[in-house]
């Protein structure tokens, strides 16, 4: 659903839109063809996580819906999300990388760099990160990048 401009198009609008009704900074963002991965903050004394992407994953079917991008009845969502309270700097440092790695870890990009649908490069402008991080390097399956182990339950309904 992700691999095309217009469908990018209206997952952006339809944040930030979100956003303005229930603000939440986006720290990290990736859209690949089939899922998206993201690290929020809400603002203090806000854990509904849920209610946002609720209202993301409603608004996205009803547009692309209406534009004939998909028809209806069609999934489009997986029935449940992943959420994490970032514990520390190092889990939240982490946790970014996971979701910029990932184009590369799926074989989608050769370096983080060139996957175009990321926050990446945001943070790159904004000297968070240099441009080739990720460049050039066998992704590591061993490490978890942020991602649940056995040891966490991890799933949450929408």
């Amino acid at each position: 659903m992700f691999s095309n401009e217009a469908a990018v198009d209206v997952i952006r609008d339809v944040v930030q839109e979100v956003r303005k009704g229930l603000p939440f900074t986006v720290d990290a963002w990736v859209l690949l063809p089939n899922h998206i991965h993201a690290v929020w903050t809400l603002p203090e004394g806000d854990t509904n996580f849920s209610k946002r992407w609720g209202l993301i994953k409603a608004t996205f079917a009803k547009r692309v819906v209406a534009v004939g991008m998909v028809t209806t009845g069609e999934s489009l969502w997986q029935p449940r999300f992943w959420e994490h309270r970032i514990r520390d700097e190092r889990d939240f440092a982490a946790h970014i990388e996971y979701v910029y790695i990932n184009p590369v870890k799926h074989g989608l990009a050769a370096s983080v760099v060139d996957w175009p649908w990321s926050s990446f490069h945001r943070d790159v402008k904004r000297g968070l990160f240099p441009a080739n991080w990720g460049s050039g390097i066998d992704v590591d399956e061993s490490r978890q990048y942020g991602e649940p182990t056995d040891q966490q339950s991890g799933h949450c309904p929408p």
